[in-house]
């Protein structure tokens, strides 16, 4: 049950607000990609290239104060000017493209915040503590949504052919080109805003919305941020207010089908040469001495494969799992989709079992997309990079829908918003 004290909209619910954007003559220079897809590198160079880049806000460092130095930011940029709240409460569509190509579209706005158990807004990833309360402390501390998080929903034909009206004939408020990718060098991009104002223009998208249910792509630890500031808010007996609302991206999924990347892992503690000799024992175990062919032959393996490589020597493709010793390890409450995926078997069987780790923050480290990114970074540190294929979107949302969550870190769904084209703050809300 839902705590009763808490407002709980009756469906998928989409508010206008006043949107909080860049006056900066280069937009393009003062956004980023979301927060965690930026490594020590990427802040410094984005840091480097504009003395306002939202990186402060979102990344303000790791000093015990970095909260309030982010939110003194935040008020003086926006006393400054460099940053201004727009007149009229608006929901805005968001468009990005590479050349002449649309490659999403969808709409920002203020969602109604609604428990998982009521099935409207759902999540199909595990969180953590630590990210949870990092971003916790920022949004209390800011009294501000910095980025938006990515819902995904099947919409209806009055919505597709609104935004495509407001696409193809009205004057955006924000046109800016970005030269790389989201989470590291790729095409440029082009990222379009335009506000939606008319009452009945709003009107019309939330009749299409109401009855809809949107699975969080990206931006599980936002989301259960939302989520407990609004309880905290309640608890305090705040009542009503810009805590009951995210600031969210919603995408058709049928109209834009999303883009799903792996998410690879680092284990800095474990040698190379000692997860393989412990993988022997439950696993068939392939080496290859160019790496390459390694990656070739994980793209194409039947699952569960995973991808061994460290500093110099030969990759590892580990396949077909002793099925006595997996079928043990694997929960028996879970459903069979659930046991079968990549990331399941990584959190159940390869960490614990067969390498005696725990799937945690300190353990395991995280890097998005790039193998060869999680593959220098195993040599740095003399440890084990384990590569994975993505999962299907067919199983997330599958997953999802027996209302079970994937492990941590499983899905990176794309393409992601780009982070500082428009902000939310509670006092502008």
């Amino acid at each position: 049950m839902a705590n009763p004290e808490l407002p709980v909209p009756d469906g998928l619910k989409l508010r206008p607000f006043h949107g909080v954007r860049y006056t900066v003559g280069d937009v393009a220079r003062v956004t980023s990609p979301p927060y965690d897809l930026i490594g020590e590198d990427d802040a410094r160079a984005l840091l480097s290239s504009h003395p306002n880049n939202v990186v402060r806000l979102i990344l303000p460092g790791a000093d015990r104060h970095r909260y309030a130095e982010a939110r003194d930011t935040l008020s003086a940029w926006l006393a400054e000017g460099v940053l201004a709240a727009d007149p009229e409460p608006a929901i805005y569509v968001y468009e990005q493209s590479a050349g002449d190509r649309v490659l999403q579209r969808g709409l920002i706005g203020d969602v109604a915040l609604t428990p998982p158990e009521r099935r409207i807004i759902l999540p199909h990833e595990d969180v953590m503590p630590g990210p949870v309360a990092d971003r916790l402390a920022l949004m209390r501390t800011t009294q501000a949504n910095l980025e938006p998080i990515f819902l995904l929903y099947e919409g209806g034909e009055s919505t597709a052919r609104l935004l495509t009206e407001v696409a193809t004939t009205r004057a955006p408020v924000t046109d800016v080109v970005v030269e790389d990718g989201n989470g590291g060098p790729g095409p440029a991009r082009r990222h379009r805003l335009w506000a939606i104002t008319d009452a009945s223009e709003i009107a019309l998208l939330n009749d299409d919305l109401r009855d809809r249910q949107a699975l969080i792509a990206d931006g599980h630890h936002r989301y259960a941020t939302y989520l407990e500031l609004q309880r905290e808010h309640h608890a305090a007996g705040d009542g009503p207010g810009p805590w009951d609302y995210g600031l969210a991206l919603l995408v058709d999924s049928t109209a834009y089908p999303p883009d799903l990347k792996p998410i690879h892992r680092v284990i800095p503690g474990l040698p190379l040469a000692q997860a393989v000799a412990r993988a022997k024992g439950a696993w068939q175990v392939h080496e290859y001495a160019v790496r390459a062919e390694g990656l070739a032959a994980l793209a194409t393996a039947p699952e569960p494969a995973y991808l061994l490589a460290g500093a110099g020597g030969p990759a590892h493709l580990l396949t077909d799992p002793d099925p006595l010793q997996l079928r043990h390890a694997m929960p028996a409450d879970r459903s069979a989709q659930w046991q079968a995926l990549n990331t399941s078997i990584l959190a159940e069987f390869l960490l614990p079992k067969v390498w005696g780790l725990h799937d945690d923050e300190r353990t395991v480290r995280i890097v998005h997309h790039d193998p060869d990114a999680a593959i220098r970074q195993a040599a740095s540190t003399g440890g084990t990079a384990v590569i994975l294929n993505p999962l299907s979107v067919d199983d997330v949302l599958g997953v999802a829908a027996e209302g079970e969550r994937v492990p941590r870190k499983s899905t990176s769904f794309g393409p992601k918003p780009r982070t500082g084209l428009i902000m939310r703050t509670f006092a502008n809300d």
